[in-house]
């Protein structure tokens, strides 16, 4: 039993390279690799966190973040349908993002097996991502009521609930894209990249989860920090598991949650935002 625990802690801290994924050593392949991340990087969240800290930073100058609201997916016109049209589109555009991580793993000759993304299996990513919700969701909420009462947080105003037959699964639709552009990106294409350039599991999971924490900061520090914890937390399973959808469902199920249950709750969850 203490030499299994003791091999599970060293995985967990020192989790050992996939051979299925080698480090490119040819200067031109590596150069492309390069030249994708930092394109990738500009057209998703890499800019996000640039914009997001800037937001953070005119926030701290202009009273203090905690003395600023932030609205979840507000309404995008005065006009329904047009408000409908913007919000699907927003929503497409996170599915995008995933797909584009996909199309660039697979056009490079990497099985997307082996980097989490294969064929989904609801028996046994179903009930990790849950787990995985409970784990990360929890107390990430204590986080985000804590870091707003010091302060360091942003007033959080619930999505609109106007009555509107389709805002639910908007929101939905949209905590969905969400999770999927963000897991496939940040923690399958991102890593993967890194290990390809030779960067240690360590190294990736670090600049990953950075990267995840930066694009949260307009929420305000404890959003970032948070966010940090869960990058670390996701990008280690991922290292030690190769699988994406438990993350993907655990992602939008807290996401799911944020969107929707705040909003049906915020009468009762003021102490949140």
């Amino acid at each position: 039993m203490g030499a299994t625990v003791r091999s599970v802690l060293t995985q967990v801290v020192r989790p050992s390279r996939p051979d299925s994924i080698p480090v490119v050593t040819d200067r031109t392949e590596r150069r492309a690799i390069v030249v994708e991340l930092v394109i990738v990087g500009v057209l998703t969240f890499l800019f996000s966190a640039l914009a997001a800290a800037l937001s953070l930073i005119e926030a701290q100058l202009s009273g203090g973040i905690g003395n600023t609201t932030v609205a979840l997916n507000p309404t995008r016109s005065d006009l329904g349908w047009i408000d409908f049209a913007r919000q699907l589109m927003s929503a497409l555009r996170l599915f995008a993002i995933g797909g584009l991580g996909v199309y660039l793993l697979w056009r490079s000759g990497i099985g997307l097996q082996r980097v989490g993304l294969g064929r989904w299996a609801p028996r046994r990513d179903v009930p990790t991502g849950l787990g995985l919700a409970a784990l990360i969701g929890l107390p990430g909420l204590a986080l985000v009521a804590i870091a707003r009462a010091l302060g360091m947080n942003a007033h959080l105003i619930p999505s609109e609930t106007d009555g509107v037959w389709w805002r639910w699964p908007i929101l939905i639709l949209i905590a969905i894209g969400n999770a999927a552009a963000e897991e496939i990106i940040v923690v399958a294409y991102f890593i993967t990249r890194l290990r390809q350039l030779g960067a240690g599991e360590n190294t990736s999971l670090a600049a990953s989860s950075v990267l995840r924490g930066g694009y949260h900061l307009y929420q305000g520090v404890g959003a970032g920090l948070g966010n940090i914890v869960m990058g670390l937390v996701f990008g280690r399973f991922f290292q030690i598991t190769s699988r994406v959808w438990p993350l993907v469902i655990a992602h939008a199920v807290i996401d799911i949650v944020a969107f929707v249950g705040y909003a049906l709750l915020k009468d009762h969850l003021g102490w949140v935002g």
